[in-house]
């Protein structure tokens, strides 16, 4: 009967694919494109309507806004959403949000 044991040498599917992607930096911009994607869920319909483009260059969270007001407002709440965006990726991705 064959024996089924894992060598020390040998690592499951997802390993691997970890392994890899953590080699080439790939997980790095998983997790960004992670934190682009839950800005609607996070900041809400309304917010998110108001918001033009998001981009993450150096560990900062661009984003730009087409009210000068909500710039303002979002400015005040920069902690609680880098927060919850990094919650959201399930690691610290973002240091800074700008608002542009």
């Amino acid at each position: 009967m064959a024996n089924f044991r894992k060598r020390s040498n040998e690592q499951s599917l997802r390993e691997a694919i970890e392994d890899m992607l953590n080699a080439y930096h790939y997980m790095d911009k998983i997790n960004e494109m992670q934190v682009i994607g839950q800005w609607d869920a996070i900041v809400g319909r309304l917010i998110a309507r108001e918001t033009r483009g998001l981009f993450i260059r150096n560990r900062v969270l661009y984003v730009r806004l087409n009210s000068p007001v909500l710039k303002d407002e979002l400015g005040y709440a920069r902690s609680k959403l880098i927060k919850k965006l990094n919650k959201a990726a399930g690691c610290e991705v973002i240091t800074d949000i700008a608002f542009l």
